[in-house]
């Protein structure tokens, strides 16, 4: 990611900004909504790019881990690429790529040809994220001014994945599913021209790149989620499984013993040390693995189980969407007020609730109001356990790997979505593989062992809670 020591000064950066700040983060938080929309806009269209692609259940979640796992394994390269050749550059460069990749998947006539459109905006959206944050703390220097601009670019990156299931309903009951890729053409061409001319032109650093830790660690991620698909595919028994699973481990060790002894490590260890920031990218990583179930396997379950038409299902997911907006305003002025241990842990708390909600579902359950009750109290969850943990890691980041610091987050957080999709599909696929009863029962016993493994993610986000100082007042 970018060394913030060798950022400018804030009053070069706001000349080149031509002191419209404004404008600036307007194109910041738009490339953020439209990277988040795509983990889950095609969750709803899954169905249908299903039956019209020939995709098989197991591997229907690579059309979502395809895009995450690309996206959180280069977001580190991306970040120092961005110091290196200019963050503006980067950030262009990889809007363009986001965008072209989408119109590109929205031809697709195989289920390769998708997947590979796929893996191409994950790669875009790795040069897009990183030099996003690392421009937005560059643009706003003034603390006050920082965390509200980070509570707004964090409402974005939680909000999305809830406003994708809206979107993504929309567009694929009125135009199909293809139009859920091609909708980022108009919206990636303006924000490449608002880029060109309202973000500022950062000096490039001195970064070196860490070659090394980007091959052991993107590929020890790879691996782990590979290895999780096939054992929902295959069982745990298949060699396939075990070697991939086994490569994982080992490369991720790697990848760890390479950070620890470079000079300019990716992922520098240090950042763990404060045990606020620590216990933040846990709960990073665990939040994250927990929530994306429900956007997937509740798609599934109200479409093949309930026969709920996309459109519905997109809705379904309005008061999720709706409480993450709001909580958008109310999160920095709760951590200034109580800390961000109360908040955290109510949110976990709202979180594991909705999950064990959800694990009682079967063939007969209506939207109100079981499904109702779980979609209010994951908005209320994820927007106050997850929310605050930008402005936690960020706030209290030191000036000289602030940029460090916001790229490991986005990192860890889209690691933590592809793994535990992965996770949990193979939990589904174990729960319904020879499952005697109709069709819909099988579909539900999967779903339900899914949301329960869940369910255990979210407590130990409720846990991690406990280690955040009470004293603490983050965001002010």
């Amino acid at each position: 990611m970018p060394d913030v020591t060798a950022s400018p000064s804030a009053s070069s950066v706001r000349d080149a900004a031509g002191l419209r700040p404004g404008l600036a983060l307007t194109t910041l938080l738009a490339c953020q909504l439209m990277i988040t929309l795509d983990v889950t806009v095609m969750n709803v269209a899954l169905s249908r790019i299903r039956s019209d692609l020939d995709f098989s259940t197991a591997g229907l979640s690579w059309v979502i881990d395809a895009y995450t796992l690309v996206f959180g394994g280069l977001l580190l390269l991306g970040g120092r690429l961005g110091d290196l050749m200019g963050r503006r550059r980067m950030f262009v460069v990889g809007v363009a790529l986001f965008t072209g990749a989408s119109l590109v998947g929205g031809l697709a006539p195989t289920a390769g040809w998708l997947i590979a459109a796929r893996v191409a905006q994950g790669v875009g959206a790795a040069l897009a994220g990183p030099n996003a944050l690392a421009l937005l703390t560059s643009i706003f220097v003034e603390p006050k001014a920082r965390v509200k601009a980070l509570a707004l670019y964090s409402g974005m990156a939680g909000a999305g994945f809830a406003v994708g299931l809206i979107v993504g309903g929309l567009l694929t009951q009125w135009l199909g599913w293809r139009a859920v890729l091609f909708i980022n053409v108009p919206l990636g061409v303006p924000a490449v021209v608002l880029a060109l001319r309202y973000l500022p032109e950062v000096p490039r650093g001195r970064a070196r790149l860490d070659l090394p830790g980007a091959l052991t660690g993107t590929a020890g991620v790879a691996a782990l989620v590979y290895g999780f698909i096939s054992a929902a595919a295959r069982g745990w028994g298949d060699v396939t499984t075990g070697v991939s699973l086994g490569a994982g481990v080992v490369l991720t060790a790697l990848f760890l013993a390479v950070e620890r002894r470079t000079a300019g490590p990716l992922l520098p260890l240090s950042l763990f040390a404060d045990r606020n920031r620590a216990a933040a990218y846990t709960n990073v990583f665990f939040g994250y693995m927990a929530s994306m179930s429900m956007f997937f396997f509740l798609s599934l379950y109200m479409q093949d189980v309930r026969g709920m038409s996309p459109l519905a299902t997109g809705f379904a997911f309005l008061p999720t969407a709706v409480l993450m907006f709001v909580l958008i305003r109310l999160v920095p002025l709760l951590l200034r007020r109580v800390g961000p241990k109360p908040v955290t842990m109510a949110g976990s708390a709202s979180m594991v609730v909705a999950l064990v909600l959800l694990t009682r579902l079967s063939t007969e359950t209506h939207y109100f109001p079981l499904v109702f009750v779980a979609a209010v109290l994951m908005g209320c969850g994820t927007g106050l356990a997850l929310m605050p943990l930008s402005v936690i890691i960020m706030s209290s980041a030191p000036p000289s790997v602030s940029g460090v610091a916001g790229g490991a987050m986005q990192t860890i957080q889209q690691t933590g979505v592809a793994l535990g999709l992965a996770i949990l599909s193979t939990v589904f696929g174990a729960a319904s593989r020879g499952e005697p009863g109709p069709p819909h029962q099988v579909l539900v016993s999967g779903i339900t062992a899914a949301f329960a493994a869940a369910a255990t993610m979210a407590g130990l986000t409720l846990l991690v809670t406990f280690l955040f100082r009470r004293d603490a007042r983050d965001g002010a």
